[in-house]
């Protein structure tokens, strides 16, 4: 596979604590990192803390992906307005 192609995290060092069942330091594939983030707040007997991004962009550092093409009715984000198809 090409490099950049996936998307990939990292969690902060300073981060770590909060996230005990993840590998600080470690670039990971962002959708396994997203995969384990979610499993652990299944098993956890804690009440989730909801936001926008499932991984806190000050707690993650990203690399590489490729951009979302124009036009594809995909978002990024929640707050991004969504596109309409075209053929």
């Amino acid at each position: 596979m090409m490099m950049g192609v996936i998307r990939e995290t990292r969690l902060r060092t300073e981060f770590a604590h909060l996230y005990p069942e993840l590998p600080a330091g470690i670039w990971l594939p962002a959708a396994d990192v997203g995969a384990a983030m979610l499993l652990a707040q299944l098993k956890s007997a804690r009440t989730p803390v909801l936001g926008e991004r499932l991984l806190d962009e000050q707690h993650f550092e990203f690399r590489g992906g490729q951009p979302r093409e124009s036009g594809s009715g995909l978002r990024t984000r929640v707050g991004d307005a969504e596109m309409p198809l075209t053929n």
